[in-house]
This record gives structure tokens, sequence and C-alpha cells, in this order.
């Protein structure tokens, strides 16, 4: 049982467990509670104290290649899995993290096997979806500089950890920043091995520590999820920029 769970459990104030979760570690804050599972991520960008630009990161070997002709909301096409509803809010870093409305928000990841659409019949990449383009969409942020996706929970393929591909851009189409959204490793479990009608590989074989992206720090990158496998999941992520 998780140690914020157990106090829950145990009846202790909202005031008195959360001090103690502020003692325990990011990855011991994630709570399952019988089929549902949720987990805090990054609070950057809550604030113009708390507004550090988040990571950049490589945007490869799989980029959407016409981004500006996948402008959708559900980017699942015939793809299984578990949905998720990815929500998605950009704040400017020059302007003490407030909102930014009218940018363009890409993503992509990989299916519920660890493929991509738009590439394949290589030695990286053995299924061809070359002709394809699941997983993959444009928004342009709201008057609270909120994107919005239907999609799945994604899968993951040997040597990453489970991610989403994300890159900004402002409306004239100049490029600030390409990153992407880390996941909780016991999130990512629960469903691996709970929803194994749509995911094959099993658990992933990289956590967020040895991935050769977030190795090197991933703390602004990880993601808030919350919801269950029945009833599908939710994402919530907030990217700071310099724009």
């Amino acid at each position: 049982m998780k140690r914020i769970e157990f106090l829950r459990k145990a009846g202790l104030s909202l005031f008195t467990t959360s001090a103690l979760v502020a003692c325990v570690k990011d990855s011991e804050l994630d709570v399952v509670d019988g089929e549902g599972t949720s987990s805090e991520g990054s609070n950057n960008g809550s604030s113009a104290q708390n507004c550090s630009v988040t990571n950049s990161e490589t945007a490869g070997p799989f980029p959407t290649k016409d981004p500006s002709s996948l402008v959708r909301n559900d980017i699942r096409n015939d793809r299984e899995g578990v949905q998720m509803d990815v929500n998605i809010t950009i704040k400017d870093a020059t302007q003490g993290c407030t909102v930014l409305s009218g940018v363009i928000v890409d993503i992509w990841h990989c299916d519920a096997n660890g493929y991509y659409s738009e590439y394949g019949g290589t030695q990286m990449q053995s299924a061809n979806f070359s002709n394809v383009h699941f997983l993959r969409g444009r928004q342009t942020t709201d008057a609270d500089g909120l994107v919005k996706f239907t999609s799945i929970f994604p899968g993951w393929y040997s040597g990453r950890a489970t991610h989403i591909h994300v890159h900004v851009y402002d409306s004239s189409g100049k490029s600030l920043l390409v990153t992407q959204i880390a996941f909780s490793e016991s999130v990512c479990d629960h469903v691996f091995t709970n929803a194994t009608n749509f995911y094959k590989n099993g658990t992933q074989d990289t956590s967020n520590e040895r991935d050769n992206v977030f190795s090197d720090g991933y703390e602004n990158e990880l993601a808030s999820i919350s919801g269950s496998i029945s009833d599908g999941y939710t994402l919530e992520h907030t990217i700071v920029v310099n724009a």
C-alpha cells in the first residue's frame, strides 16, 4: 500500500496528509484506488516565482512530417488503447508565466505496441506505417493557453520510457520549444499490466532515470495523470517557453 493511501485510510486530515506528502518522494505520490490511478506531476509554471523554461528535447527520430495538415483534436484514428485526454497549457517565462493564447502546439507519440505512424519498414521500426498518420495532431491554444487532444495512453519501445513529443510554435510559425512529456512509472505499470488486451509488451524496460532523454532531469516534464483503465485517463501538463 502506498504511504499516502495508508494515511488516507487511517482517516488523517487533509492538512496532516498534505504536510506529510511534502516529505516523500515524487514516485511515492502515486495513488492506486481500486482500478483508478493518479500521479502528481510538475508544478512548474504555477507562479511567477516557479517559472523555469521547460527542458528542450529531441524531436526525432519520428517527427511529424506535415503537421499543418493534421489540425484536429481526436488523433486516435484506428489505434486501440486506453483512452486518454491530453490537456496542455502553454505559458510565457518572459511574462512571469502568464498564459499564451494563439500559439501552435503539435503532439505525437507511439501506439500501444510502441509503433509510430509515418515511418517504418526499416531497422529502426520494422512495422511499416509510413502511409498513415495516427497519434499526431495540431491545435492552437485558447484564451487560457490550453490545447486539448483525445488520444490513447502511449505504449513504449525498447530503450525509452513512456513519453509524448511536443513542439510549440508562435502564431507566425516560429519554433519556441521542442520538448517531451514524461509519465509516472507506477501509473504506466498499472496500465501495462492490467490492460494487456491493448498493451502486449508488458511493463517498460527503461525507467525515466535511465532513459537517454530524461536521464539529465525530467522534473519539469512530468505530467499529472488521473483516471482508470475503464473510464480513461486525463493528462494535465504545463509547458513554459520563452515567447
